[in-house]
């Protein structure tokens, strides 16, 4: 299994748990708003790197 894969299952777990103690929506927005305000606070280099990357990933 992908570190990719092993990091969506855990992000999904953490959802899951999170529902019954916040409620959905606000769990949907911590489910999502963490990977999207990480992926902001890089510098534009490392955005490349990782686009790079992911397109390589997608090519094999």
């Amino acid at each position: 299994m992908s570190t990719r894969t092993k990091i969506v299952i855990g992000g999904v777990a953490v959802g899951l748990l999170l529902i019954p103690l916040i409620g959905f929506w606000l769990s949907l927005l911590v489910v999502l708003g963490v990977p999207a305000v990480a992926y902001a606070a890089l510098d534009p280099s490392q955005r490349r790197r990782l686009r790079r990357v992911s397109r390589k990933e997608i090519g094999r």
